[in-house]
């Protein structure tokens, strides 16, 4: 009894893991963050009466991703999703040229104009949501699903 659950776990975590895999085979010296393991760029707009983003984003659980974050100025608007940020291995936040490291954050918030770019690499499979704190219209977050 137990080695036949023993058997179906193995099988459901090699199966998953097989759909979970990065973009590329080979990759060299650079490891996770070499060129044939980036996915698309996620642009991401904070602007007061307008859409975050374009739809539903889908994720590759051991790609290579950067998300823009820019505002616009019209509005002082954080964007938060804590639950997303803890599924990513993050790289790199660079605001005007500087480099942060973090280990981890729960939200960006903007004062005034610029962009925020986030490198990382997607780790845990799941849903979630980045959005405007306090919004409630569906414009105001971004579904992010990694795969």
């Amino acid at each position: 009894m137990h080695r036949s659950i023993f058997t179906a776990v193995a099988a459901l975590f090699l199966a998953t893991s097989a759909v979970a895999s990065p973009l590329c085979g080979e990759f060299g010296f650079a490891g996770l963050l070499a060129k044939c393991n980036r996915g698309e760029p996620i642009e991401i707009t904070l602007s007061s009466g307008k859409p975050l983003g374009k739809g539903p984003i889908a994720l590759q659980s051991g790609a290579y991703y950067e998300m823009r974050i820019t505002a616009d100025g019209s509005a002082e608007l954080a964007l938060t999703g804590a639950p997303f940020f803890r599924a990513i291995w993050m790289n790199e936040i660079v605001i005007n040229g500087i480099e942060v490291r973090p280990m981890a954050i729960d939200s960006l918030e903007f004062d005034e104009a610029g962009t925020a770019t986030l490198s990382f690499v997607a780790i845990k499979p799941g849903s979630y949501e980045v959005k405007i704190p306090e919004a409630t219209g569906d414009s105001q977050k971004v579904q992010i699903s990694i795969q």
